[in-house]
C-alpha cells in the first residue's frame, strides 16, 4: 500500500473516531439529568476506551496491510537479486571456462617450448661404449653425412665427412666421421686418399676403437698398391691392438703372405 493511501486511511479512522464519539457525547447530554456526574464519567470513559480500541484495531489492519505490501515487495527484490545471481553465475562459468581454455594453451605452449629448446640443447649419447655430449645440429649432419654412405653415394658423403670433422673436430662421432671418410675414398678406388683419412685416425684418436679397422683399411690399401710396408702395418695392429677382431684378420692375412 502506498503512502497516500495509508495517511488518507489513517486520516479516514480518526474522522470516524471522532464521529463515534460526537454519537456518543449527544445522547450522555441529553441524558445528563437521568445519569449522576459519576455514572456520566463512566460512560464516557466506556465510550472512549471503546473509540481507542477501534481505532487502534484499525491501525492494526492497516499495519498488517502495509507489512504484507512490504513483504511483497521484498519478495519482488529477492526474485530480482536471484535473477541477476544466477546472471553473475553464468558469466563465473563462462569466465572460469576461459580461463581454463588460456591456461591449456598457455601450457601447451609451454610444453611445445620446452619441447623446442630441448632439441637445441646438446643431448648425451653412447658412441662406441661410451657417453658423450652431441649438438642437435652435430648430430643431424653426422647423420645426414653417415646416410649419403649407406646410399652408396660415396663423392657427396666424402664431402659431408669431410666438412663434418672440420667443423667438430672434438665430436663424440670425429673419430667415426673420420674412419668413414677413410673408407668413402676406399670405395671410390682412391687408396691415397683412403690412407691418408685413416692415419688421421691413428693419429688423433689413437684410443678409438675404429683405430684398429683404420690400420686394416691401410694395409689393405697399401697391398692394393703393392706397397711392402702393408705387411709392417699389419704387425704393428697386431702389436697395438692384440684384442681386437682387426687383430684376428691381420694374423690371417700374415700367414698367407
Amino acid at each position: 500500500m502506498k503512502a497516500p493511501d495509508m495517511i488518507n486511511t489513517r486520516t479516514k479512522s480518526g474522522l470516524l473516531a471522532a464521529m463515534l464519539a460526537a454519537c456518543a457525547y449527544f445522547p450522555l447530554h441529553a441524558a445528563a439529568g437521568v445519569f449522576d456526574d459519576d455514572e456520566a464519567r463512566k460512560a464516557i470513559l466506556d465510550l472512549r476506551a471503546k473509540v481507542a480500541a477501534i481505532t487502534a484495531d484499525l491501525n492494526t489492519r492497516l499495519d498488517t496491510k502495509s507489512d504484507k505490501s512490504s513483504t511483497l515487495d521484498l519478495v519482488a527484490q529477492n526474485e530480482q537479486t536471484l535473477q541477476q545471481i544466477a546472471q553473475l553465475r553464468d558469466q563465473i562459468e563462462v569466465l572460469a571456462n576461459d580461463l581454463a581454455t588460456a591456461q591449456k594453451r598457455q601450457k601447451d605452449y609451454y610444453t611445445d617450448l620446452d619441447a623446442r629448446l630441448r632439441k637445441l640443447e646438446p643431448h648425451q649419447v653412447t658412441i662406441d661404449g661410451k657417453a658423450a655430449q652431441v649438438d642437435p645440429a652435430e648430430q643431424k649432419s653426422y647423420d645426414a653425412a653417415l646416410l649419403l654412405f649407406k646410399a652408396g653415394d660415396y663423392k657427396n658423403a666424402a664431402a659431408a665427412l669431410t666438412e663434418f670433422v672440420r667443423n667438430y673436430p672434438e665430436s663424440g662421432y670425429a673419430a667415426n666421421a673420420q674412419y668413414w671418410l677413410g673408407n668413402a675414398y676406399y670405395a671410390q678406388r682412391d687408396c691415397k686418399g683412403a690412407i691418408a683419412a685413416q692415419q688421421v685416425v691413428l693419429k688423433a684418436y689413437p684410443d678409438s676403437p675404429k683405430a684398429a679397422d683404420a690400420m686394416l683399411n691401410i694395409a689393405s690399401c697399401q697391398t692394393e698398391l703393392k706397397d711392402k710396408g702393408a705387411k709392417k702395418t699389419l704387425q704393428e695392429l697386431i702389436k697395438n691392438y692384440p684384442d681386437s677382431s682387426a687383430a684376428a684378420t691381420a694374423k690371417e692375412r700374415l700367414t698367407t703372405k
